[in-house]
C-alpha cells in the first residue's frame, strides 16, 4: 500500500472508511461493557419456530445449575418472549445503565421490560432494532458472569448481523427440529455465522421424535457437533405457560440439558 493511503485489516477493509470505524469503535465498547463475561454464546436458527427460546432458558439454567453465574440476554427486539417464559411481569426501573433482572439466579433482559404492554407489536425499522441490541450490549451492567445467552431472532438479516458484528461470541448454537425444512433453515444460519468467521459450537434438535435426521443432516453439512436432543415433551408447554423453568421443574427435561451445557462447558 503506498505511502499515505491508509492502512488495512484483514480482508483488505480500509479501516480509514467512516463506517468501518464506526463499527470499530462499536466493537470496541461492547468489548469494554462485557469485560467480565467470560464467555459469550448465541443460539440461533434462520427458522422460526424451532424452540430458540426455550433452548436458551433452559440452557441458561441448566449452566446455572452447574455452579456458572449466568446471563441471558432476549436478541428478539421486536418479538420478545423471555419474559413470558419466566414469568416476569415488572417493568423496568428507568434507571441507567440498564440492569437485568435477577430471576432466581439468572440475570435476565429483555426489550418486554420496556413496553407496556407485551401484546402489542413493537414496530421498529432496522436501525431502531440495531440500536436497542447495541444498549443491551454498550449498556447493561451484566458484570462478573461465566456465560452469557443471548437468544436471537430468526433471520440472516438487521438483529442476528447486528449481534454478529458487535460482540465477539465464542460461537453459535443452532437449533433444529427433525423436520428437513428447519435443518435447511439451521444450515443457512450456520453458513452465515461461517463466513462472518464466527464459530459452530454444535447442533440441538429440539422437539426430537428420536430419529435424529435433523441434527445429522446439519451437523454433516457444516461439520459440527451434535450437543444433543431434546425429546418432544408435553411438559415444555405446561411449565412455560405458567411462567416456570421446566429444566428446574421435570427431571427428564434436567438430564437433557444439564448433558448439553456439561458438553458446552467441556465437563
Amino acid at each position: 500500500m503506498a505511502e499515505g493511503s491508509g492502512t488495512s485489516i484483514k480482508g483488505g477493509a480500509d479501516i480509514t472508511n467512516p463506517i468501518m470505524l464506526q463499527l470499530l469503535e462499536q466493537k470496541r465498547r461492547v468489548k469494554e461493557a462485557l469485560k467480565g463475561v467470560k464467555h459469550k454464546i448465541g443460539v440461533y436458527s434462520a427458522k422460526g419456530g424451532v424452540g430458540k427460546t426455550t433452548v436458551s432458558v433452559n440452557l441458561a439454567y441448566a449452566l446455572n445449575m452447574l455452579g456458572f453465574k449466568v446471563g441471558l440476554l432476549d436478541a428478539d427486539i421486536d418479538c420478545p418472549n423471555i419474559t413470558m417464559f419466566l414469568g416476569i411481569d415488572q417493568k423496568y426501573d428507568e434507571s441507567y445503565p440498564l440492569k437485568p433482572v435477577d430471576v432466581n439466579g439468572v440475570k435476565v433482559i429483555s426489550t418486554a421490560m420496556f413496553i407496556d404492554d407485551i401484546k402489542k407489536p413493537v414496530i421498529w425499522r432496522g436501525p431502531l432494532i440495531a440500536k436497542m441490541i447495541n444498549e443491551f450490549l454498550q449498556n447493561t451492567k451484566w458484570e462478573e458472569l461465566d456465560y452469557l445467552i443471548v437468544d436471537l431472532p430468526p433471520g440472516t438479516s438487521d438483529a442476528p448481523l447486528s449481534i454478529m458484528q458487535s460482540l465477539d461470541l465464542d460461537g453459535f448454537v443452532l437449533v433444529t427440529t427433525p423436520q428437513h425444512i428447519a435443518s435447511t433453515n439451521a444450515i443457512r444460519s450456520g453458513r452465515m455465522a461461517k463466513r462472518l468467521g464466527i464459530a459452530l459450537l454444535g447442533v440441538i434438535e429440539n422437539m426430537s421424535d428420536g430419529s435424529g435426521n435433523g441434527k445429522m443432516e446439519v451437523s454433516g453439512a457444516l461439520e459440527c457437533e451434535v450437543l444433543g436432543s431434546v425429546m418432544k415433551n408435553e411438559k415444555f408447554n405446561y411449565f412455560s405457560d405458567r411462567g416456570t423453568v421446566p429444566v428446574v421443574n421435570d427431571e427428564s427435561i434436567k438430564e437433557e440439558f444439564l448433558g448439553i451445557a456439561k458438553k458446552l462447558a467441556h465437563l
